[in-house]
Protein backbone atom coordinates (compact mmCIF):
# COMPACT_ATOMS: atom_id res chain seq x y z
CA UNK A 1 0.00 0.00 0.00
CA UNK A 2 1.08 3.56 -0.64
CA UNK A 3 1.62 6.26 1.97
CA UNK A 4 -0.67 8.54 -0.04
CA UNK A 5 -3.53 6.07 0.51
CA UNK A 6 -3.73 7.44 4.08
CA UNK A 7 -3.78 11.16 3.32
CA UNK A 8 -6.60 13.45 4.40
CA UNK A 9 -6.86 17.22 4.36
CA UNK A 10 -6.73 18.76 7.82
CA UNK A 11 -7.19 22.50 8.37
CA UNK A 12 -4.43 23.65 10.78
CA UNK A 13 -6.92 25.40 13.04
CA UNK A 14 -8.41 22.01 14.02
CA UNK A 15 -5.14 20.94 15.69
CA UNK A 16 -5.92 21.30 19.42
CA UNK A 17 -3.32 23.49 21.14
CA UNK A 18 -4.60 23.22 24.70
CA UNK A 19 -6.55 20.60 26.68
CA UNK A 20 -10.20 21.15 27.57
CA UNK A 21 -10.93 22.32 31.09
CA UNK A 22 -12.76 19.06 31.83
CA UNK A 23 -10.98 15.93 30.59
CA UNK A 24 -14.08 13.88 29.72
CA UNK A 25 -15.92 16.76 28.01
CA UNK A 26 -14.24 15.97 24.70
CA UNK A 27 -16.33 14.72 21.80
CA UNK A 28 -16.41 11.03 20.91
CA UNK A 29 -16.96 9.80 17.38
CA UNK A 30 -18.22 6.21 17.54
CA UNK A 31 -17.42 4.12 14.47
CA UNK A 32 -18.77 0.63 13.74
CA UNK A 33 -15.76 -1.13 12.20
CA UNK A 34 -17.97 -3.52 10.23
CA UNK A 35 -20.70 -1.26 8.82
CA UNK A 36 -18.92 2.10 8.93
CA UNK A 37 -21.91 3.57 10.75
CA UNK A 38 -21.02 6.65 12.81
CA UNK A 39 -22.50 8.31 15.86
CA UNK A 40 -21.51 11.54 17.62
CA UNK A 41 -21.29 11.42 21.42
CA UNK A 42 -19.24 12.88 24.27
CA UNK A 43 -16.53 11.04 26.16
CA UNK A 44 -18.42 11.13 29.46
CA UNK A 45 -21.01 8.90 27.75
CA UNK A 46 -18.48 6.11 27.24
CA UNK A 47 -19.85 3.93 30.09
CA UNK A 48 -23.15 3.64 28.18
CA UNK A 49 -21.25 2.13 25.24
CA UNK A 50 -19.53 -0.56 27.30
CA UNK A 51 -20.95 -3.94 28.35
CA UNK A 52 -20.68 -5.94 31.50
CA UNK A 53 -17.78 -8.35 31.06
CA UNK A 54 -15.73 -6.06 28.82
CA UNK A 55 -12.13 -5.28 29.72
CA UNK A 56 -10.49 -1.90 29.12
CA UNK A 57 -6.70 -2.01 28.79
CA UNK A 58 -4.84 1.20 29.63
CA UNK A 59 -1.19 2.26 29.38
CA UNK A 60 0.01 3.43 32.81
CA UNK A 61 3.30 4.92 31.56
CA UNK A 62 4.08 8.38 32.90
CA UNK A 63 5.67 11.09 30.77
CA UNK A 64 9.06 12.29 31.93
CA UNK A 65 9.50 16.09 32.05
CA UNK A 66 12.26 15.37 29.59
CA UNK A 67 12.98 18.83 28.13
CA UNK A 68 15.89 20.54 29.86
CA UNK A 69 17.11 24.07 29.18
CA UNK A 70 20.67 24.87 30.21
CA UNK A 71 23.94 26.46 29.22
CA UNK A 72 27.15 25.46 27.45
CA UNK A 73 30.64 26.41 28.69
CA UNK A 74 30.52 29.51 26.46
CA UNK A 75 27.35 30.68 28.17
CA UNK A 76 25.27 29.87 25.11
CA UNK A 77 21.88 28.24 25.55
CA UNK A 78 21.27 24.54 25.01
CA UNK A 79 18.10 22.43 24.92
CA UNK A 80 18.27 18.74 25.74
CA UNK A 81 15.53 16.19 25.20
CA UNK A 82 15.94 12.87 27.03
CA UNK A 83 15.08 9.94 24.78
CA UNK A 84 16.30 6.72 26.39
CA UNK A 85 17.97 5.65 29.62
CA UNK A 86 20.99 3.52 28.70
CA UNK A 87 22.17 3.03 32.30
CA UNK A 88 25.00 4.40 34.46
CA UNK A 89 23.33 7.87 34.65
CA UNK A 90 23.65 8.07 30.87
CA UNK A 91 20.82 8.95 28.46
CA UNK A 92 20.50 9.08 24.71
CA UNK A 93 19.43 12.67 24.04
CA UNK A 94 18.58 15.09 21.29
CA UNK A 95 20.57 18.31 21.75
CA UNK A 96 19.98 21.72 20.19
CA UNK A 97 22.13 23.20 18.77
CA UNK A 98 23.59 19.79 18.02
CA UNK A 99 26.70 21.03 16.19
CA UNK A 100 27.70 23.04 19.27
CA UNK A 101 27.57 20.04 21.61
CA UNK A 102 30.44 17.82 20.42
CA UNK A 103 31.81 14.98 22.54
CA UNK A 104 33.43 16.41 25.67
CA UNK A 105 31.05 19.37 26.04
CA UNK A 106 29.94 20.00 29.62
CA UNK A 107 26.40 21.32 30.19
CA UNK A 108 24.75 22.89 33.22
CA UNK A 109 21.08 23.05 34.21
CA UNK A 110 19.37 24.88 37.07
CA UNK A 111 22.39 26.83 38.30
CA UNK A 112 24.48 23.69 38.39
CA UNK A 113 21.96 21.55 40.26
CA UNK A 114 22.22 19.14 37.33
CA UNK A 115 25.23 18.83 35.05
CA UNK A 116 26.04 16.60 32.10
CA UNK A 117 28.90 15.71 29.78
CA UNK A 118 28.50 14.64 26.15
CA UNK A 119 30.28 11.28 26.12
CA UNK A 120 29.43 9.96 22.65
CA UNK A 121 27.63 10.66 19.39
CA UNK A 122 25.13 8.10 18.11
CA UNK A 123 22.95 7.61 15.04
CA UNK A 124 20.41 10.23 13.88
CA UNK A 125 22.62 12.97 15.29
CA UNK A 126 21.72 12.11 18.88
CA UNK A 127 24.22 12.26 21.75
CA UNK A 128 24.91 10.22 24.88
CA UNK A 129 24.95 12.44 27.97
CA UNK A 130 26.22 11.34 31.39
CA UNK A 131 24.47 13.27 34.17
CA UNK A 132 25.73 14.26 37.62
CA UNK A 133 23.46 15.38 40.46
CA UNK A 134 22.71 15.06 44.14
CA UNK A 135 19.77 12.94 45.30
CA UNK A 136 17.27 11.16 43.04
CA UNK A 137 17.39 11.81 39.29
CA UNK A 138 13.61 11.71 38.76
CA UNK A 139 13.09 14.25 41.54
CA UNK A 140 15.68 16.57 40.00
CA UNK A 141 14.01 16.11 36.62
CA UNK A 142 10.57 16.90 38.06
CA UNK A 143 12.00 20.17 39.38
CA UNK A 144 14.01 21.31 36.34
CA UNK A 145 12.40 19.60 33.36
CA UNK A 146 9.43 20.52 31.22
CA UNK A 147 6.96 18.40 29.27
CA UNK A 148 8.14 17.32 25.79
CA UNK A 149 5.00 18.37 23.92
CA UNK A 150 4.57 17.19 20.31
CA UNK A 151 5.97 19.49 17.60
CA UNK A 152 2.51 20.48 16.36
CA UNK A 153 1.59 22.03 19.74
CA UNK A 154 2.85 25.61 19.87
CA UNK A 155 1.09 26.77 23.06
CA UNK A 156 2.86 26.48 26.42
CA UNK A 157 1.19 23.99 28.78
CA UNK A 158 0.05 25.72 31.98
CA UNK A 159 -0.61 22.59 34.04
CA UNK A 160 2.01 19.88 33.47
CA UNK A 161 -0.35 17.18 34.80
CA UNK A 162 -2.70 17.72 31.86
CA UNK A 163 -0.16 15.87 29.70
CA UNK A 164 -0.39 12.90 32.09
CA UNK A 165 -3.23 10.41 32.42
CA UNK A 166 -4.89 10.30 35.85
CA UNK A 167 -3.67 6.69 36.20
CA UNK A 168 -0.03 7.23 35.13
CA UNK A 169 2.46 5.63 37.51
CA UNK A 170 5.48 4.21 35.64
CA UNK A 171 7.89 7.00 34.52
CA UNK A 172 9.54 6.47 31.18
CA UNK A 173 7.67 8.01 28.24
CA UNK A 174 8.80 10.84 25.99
CA UNK A 175 5.20 11.45 24.91
CA UNK A 176 1.81 10.82 26.47
CA UNK A 177 -0.46 7.87 25.60
CA UNK A 178 -3.02 10.47 24.66
CA UNK A 179 -6.19 8.38 24.35
CA UNK A 180 -6.07 8.04 28.13
CA UNK A 181 -6.07 11.80 28.71
CA UNK A 182 -9.88 11.82 28.45
CA UNK A 183 -10.43 9.66 31.54
CA UNK A 184 -11.18 11.01 35.00
CA UNK A 185 -11.08 8.95 38.17
CA UNK A 186 -14.85 9.41 38.49
CA UNK A 187 -15.41 8.07 34.97
CA UNK A 188 -13.21 5.05 35.70
CA UNK A 189 -15.19 4.34 38.87
CA UNK A 190 -18.44 4.50 36.90
CA UNK A 191 -17.03 2.10 34.30
CA UNK A 192 -16.03 -0.39 37.02
CA UNK A 193 -19.48 -0.08 38.62
CA UNK A 194 -20.99 -1.39 35.36
CA UNK A 195 -19.05 -4.64 35.61
CA UNK A 196 -16.28 -3.62 33.24
CA UNK A 197 -12.76 -4.69 34.17
CA UNK A 198 -9.81 -2.28 33.86
CA UNK A 199 -6.32 -3.66 33.27
CA UNK A 200 -2.99 -1.92 32.82
CA UNK A 201 -0.02 -2.47 30.55
CA UNK A 202 3.09 -0.32 30.35
CA UNK A 203 4.57 0.93 27.09
CA UNK A 204 7.09 3.75 27.28
CA UNK A 205 6.25 5.97 24.33
CA UNK A 206 9.26 7.12 22.32
CA UNK A 207 9.56 10.09 19.99
CA UNK A 208 9.55 7.61 17.13
CA UNK A 209 5.78 7.78 17.41
CA UNK A 210 6.04 11.17 15.63
CA UNK A 211 8.50 9.96 12.98
CA UNK A 212 6.95 10.49 9.54
CA UNK A 213 6.65 7.68 7.03
CA UNK A 214 9.10 8.64 4.27
CA UNK A 215 8.85 5.60 2.01
CA UNK A 216 6.11 5.59 -0.63
CA UNK A 217 5.56 1.87 -0.04
CA UNK A 218 4.53 1.66 3.62
CA UNK A 219 5.94 -1.86 4.00
CA UNK A 220 9.42 -0.36 3.61
CA UNK A 221 9.02 1.90 6.65
CA UNK A 222 11.41 0.98 9.52
CA UNK A 223 9.25 0.94 12.66
CA UNK A 224 10.66 2.34 15.90
CA UNK A 225 11.06 0.13 18.98
CA UNK A 226 9.44 0.76 22.37
CA UNK A 227 9.73 -1.08 25.67
CA UNK A 228 6.55 -2.61 27.09
CA UNK A 229 5.37 -4.82 29.95
CA UNK A 230 2.40 -7.14 30.44
CA UNK A 231 2.08 -8.45 33.99
CA UNK A 232 0.63 -11.87 34.86
CA UNK A 233 -2.37 -10.08 36.42
CA UNK A 234 -3.12 -8.15 33.23
CA UNK A 235 -2.71 -11.24 31.04
CA UNK A 236 -5.18 -13.09 33.30
CA UNK A 237 -7.70 -10.21 33.14
CA UNK A 238 -7.55 -9.99 29.34
CA UNK A 239 -7.76 -13.73 28.77
CA UNK A 240 -10.65 -14.03 31.26
CA UNK A 241 -12.57 -11.31 29.40
CA UNK A 242 -12.40 -13.27 26.16
CA UNK A 243 -13.26 -16.52 27.96
CA UNK A 244 -16.50 -15.00 29.29
CA UNK A 245 -17.45 -13.46 25.95
CA UNK A 246 -16.44 -9.91 26.80
CA UNK A 247 -14.64 -7.50 24.53
CA UNK A 248 -11.03 -6.45 25.02
CA UNK A 249 -11.01 -2.71 24.40
CA UNK A 250 -7.63 -1.07 23.98
CA UNK A 251 -7.29 2.47 25.28
CA UNK A 252 -4.88 3.90 22.76
CA UNK A 253 -2.63 2.59 20.04
CA UNK A 254 0.19 2.00 22.56
CA UNK A 255 -1.95 -0.47 24.49
CA UNK A 256 -2.98 -2.05 21.19
CA UNK A 257 0.62 -2.52 20.03
CA UNK A 258 1.58 -4.06 23.38
CA UNK A 259 -1.33 -6.50 23.44
CA UNK A 260 -0.85 -7.57 19.85
CA UNK A 261 2.92 -7.98 20.35
CA UNK A 262 2.53 -10.37 23.26
CA UNK A 263 -0.38 -12.47 21.98
CA UNK A 264 0.23 -16.02 20.81
CA UNK A 265 -1.20 -17.60 17.66
CA UNK A 266 -4.35 -18.62 19.54
CA UNK A 267 -5.10 -15.09 20.75
CA UNK A 268 -3.94 -15.76 24.30
CA UNK A 269 -2.05 -12.90 25.93
CA UNK A 270 1.30 -13.87 27.43
CA UNK A 271 2.83 -12.11 30.46
CA UNK A 272 6.23 -10.79 29.44
CA UNK A 273 8.32 -7.69 28.93
CA UNK A 274 10.54 -6.58 26.09
CA UNK A 275 10.88 -4.36 23.05
CA UNK A 276 8.31 -4.23 20.28
CA UNK A 277 8.59 -2.80 16.78
CA UNK A 278 5.26 -4.18 15.55
CA UNK A 279 3.88 -2.26 12.56
CA UNK A 280 0.13 -2.72 12.12
CA UNK A 281 -1.41 -1.71 8.80
CA UNK A 282 -4.31 -3.01 6.65
CA UNK A 283 -4.14 -6.73 6.15
CA UNK A 284 -3.05 -7.36 9.73
CA UNK A 285 -5.11 -9.96 11.63
CA UNK A 286 -5.82 -8.81 15.18
CA UNK A 287 -5.33 -11.49 17.83
CA UNK A 288 -6.43 -9.74 21.01
CA UNK A 289 -8.27 -6.44 20.68
CA UNK A 290 -11.91 -6.18 19.70
CA UNK A 291 -12.33 -2.42 19.97
CA UNK A 292 -10.18 0.69 20.33
CA UNK A 293 -10.46 4.09 21.99
CA UNK A 294 -8.11 6.49 20.25
CA UNK A 295 -7.49 10.10 19.31
CA UNK A 296 -7.36 11.39 15.74
CA UNK A 297 -4.00 10.86 14.07
CA UNK A 298 -1.75 12.64 11.60
CA UNK A 299 -2.24 12.12 7.85
CA UNK A 300 -0.01 9.38 6.43
CA UNK A 301 1.18 8.34 9.91
CA UNK A 302 1.74 4.79 11.17
CA UNK A 303 -1.12 5.36 13.63
CA UNK A 304 -3.75 6.14 11.00
CA UNK A 305 -2.53 2.98 9.28
CA UNK A 306 -3.11 1.04 12.51
CA UNK A 307 -6.70 2.23 12.95
CA UNK A 308 -7.30 1.54 9.24
CA UNK A 309 -6.21 -2.05 9.85
CA UNK A 310 -8.91 -2.35 12.50
CA UNK A 311 -11.82 -0.58 10.81
CA UNK A 312 -10.91 -0.46 7.13
CA UNK A 313 -9.20 2.39 5.30
CA UNK A 314 -12.34 3.75 3.65
CA UNK A 315 -14.31 3.66 6.92
CA UNK A 316 -11.53 5.55 8.68
CA UNK A 317 -11.05 8.17 5.97
CA UNK A 318 -14.82 8.72 5.74
CA UNK A 319 -14.97 9.16 9.52
CA UNK A 320 -12.02 11.59 9.44
CA UNK A 321 -13.65 13.63 6.69
CA UNK A 322 -16.82 13.84 8.76
CA UNK A 323 -14.81 14.81 11.84
CA UNK A 324 -13.25 17.66 9.88
CA UNK A 325 -16.67 18.80 8.67
CA UNK A 326 -18.00 18.65 12.25
CA UNK A 327 -14.98 20.64 13.52
CA UNK A 328 -13.62 17.96 15.82
CA UNK A 329 -10.36 18.80 17.61
CA UNK A 330 -7.38 16.75 16.39
CA UNK A 331 -4.26 15.09 17.82
CA UNK A 332 -2.92 14.95 21.39
CA UNK A 333 -5.26 17.41 23.13
CA UNK A 334 -8.10 16.76 20.72
CA UNK A 335 -11.26 14.66 20.66
CA UNK A 336 -11.54 10.86 20.55
CA UNK A 337 -12.91 7.93 18.58
CA UNK A 338 -14.43 4.67 19.78
CA UNK A 339 -13.92 2.03 17.10
CA UNK A 340 -16.06 -0.99 17.94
Amino acid sequence: MKKSDFYFDLPPELIAQTPLEQRDASRLLCLDKITGEREHRHFYELPELLREGDCLVMNDSRVLPARLFGTRPTGGAVEVLLLRDVGDNTWECLTRPGRKTPVGTKLSFGDGELTAEVVAAVEDGNKLLRFSYEGIFLEVLEKLGRMPLPPYIKEELQDQERYQTVYSREPGSAAAPTAGLHFTKELMNEIRSRGVDIAFITLHVGLGTFRPVKEDNIEDHPMHSEFCIVTPETAAQVNAAHARGGRVISVGTTSCRTLESFADENGVLQPKSGWTDIFIYPGYRFRIIDALITNFHLPESTLIMLVSALAGRENILDAYREAVEQRYRFFSFGDAMFIH
